[in-house]
């Protein structure tokens, strides 16, 4: 997985018009599901607004901050768990539409999380040292799957394992080599993630290129989509219940925004804004965790990045709207640079 560093600043918001109706929503199609599954793991208290969470490993706290919320609207739980060892993994296990505390435990193979639905703590045995947790609903029955991607350095393959939460049974599949970007999503719309992959381009300005297997028909899907090592940021940005294929590009030139490309799944548009600040070149402020999901309620994923003031170490989520077409930004202060914003598990 591509580190992430902490640190951030505001920077330009600038959308950029590529097509007649670039940044239209068709309100007609109401939430998809891929946006309601990524949604759910982050609305803590099933409002149907994804909220604010960070994960403070020095104290194994998770904090809320809660979105659309009258009163009572911060918190914090104590996990027992090992802040050195332990992957932020959220998500909707239980199926109740509220985010579960969850983590996968490197050196163990086991997750760990705290039900929802009934504060009970659960432990399931799934992967081994050197896999990466990938849990999504790959079976279409709206609770999140256990699902780790097991790189092999001999054959060069990446090869996915998913526990399905509907029976308990399990398949493995070889997708994608052993040097990809797990990128997982609805891409097909039929409401089971596909398994999915970013290649990097060889070279800052060769093409990046998605590789989708459909579980909607077993076929496959290939599409050249940024380049050099943008990094994957999949949500429903249209609003059509499909995965965008969607990346964030970092420039290597100092103070420079980061450019936000999606590709439209409803009309095969091409969406590109401009919203925060890259983090190459030693910059005093910049924005390395990118935190997509839908703040507004609306069914569809907001462009969203976590970002510290280095002066003050305060940390603050900012989003751009889709309810205002991506043109107006808001923000919470939540957090310091120590933290983890844990809503940056979808993006690599």
């Amino acid at each position: 997985m591509r580190k992430v560093k902490t640190g951030v600043y505001l920077g330009l918001l600038l959308v950029v018009l590529l097509a007649p109706d670039l940044i239209s929503v068709n309100a007609q199609t109401g939430a998809g599901t891929a946006n309601i599954r990524l949604r759910d793991a982050m609305d803590i208290d099933g409002n149907d607004y994804a909220d604010f969470r960070f994960y403070r490993p020095s104290e194994e706290k998770w904090y809320l901050y809660k979105n659309n919320c009258s009163s009572s609207c911060t918190s914090d739980t104590y996990f027992d768990g090992l802040p050195d060892d332990d992957i932020i993994t959220p998500g909707d296990y239980d199926g109740d539409g509220k985010g579960d505390i969850s983590v996968w435990r490197k050196s163990t193979g086991y997750w760990h999380r705290v039900n929802s639905s009934t504060g009970n703590t659960v432990s399931v045995a799934w992967g081994t040292v050197g896999d990466e947790p990938v849990a999504r609903d790959y079976d279409g029955d709206g609770k999140t799957d256990l699902a780790i991607a097991r790189r092999d350095k001999t054959t060069g393959l990446m090869t996915w394992w998913v526990l399905r939460s509907s029976n308990g049974s399990y398949f493995s599949t070889q997708w994608g080599l052993s040097t990809d970007f797990a990128a997982p999503g609805d891409y097909d719309g039929d409401g089971k993630f596909d398994l999915t992959v970013q290649r990097i381009g060889t070279s800052p300005s060769s093409a990046g290129t998605f590789y989708s297997l459909k579980s909607s028909t077993g076929g496959y899907e290939s599409l050249n989509w940024g380049a050099g090592d943008d990094r994957a940021v999949p949500g429903d940005y249209d609003g059509d219940g499909k995965t965008d294929y969607a990346v964030v590009r970092e420039w290597d030139t100092s103070n420079t925004n980061l450019v936000w490309t999606i590709r439209k799944s409803s009309n095969a548009s091409q969406l590109q804004i401009s919203y925060g600040l890259t983090c190459k070149n030693g910059v005093s402020a910049c924005d390395a965790n990118l935190t997509q999901n839908d703040y507004d309620g609306d069914g569809i994923t907001d462009l969203s990045v976590w970002r510290t003031d280095f002066s003050s170490g305060n940390s603050t989520f900012y989003y751009l709207r889709s309810t205002t077409n991506f043109a107006n930004s808001s923000s919470v202060q939540w957090g310091v640079s120590s933290d983890y914003p844990v809503a940056s598990y979808d993006a690599h």
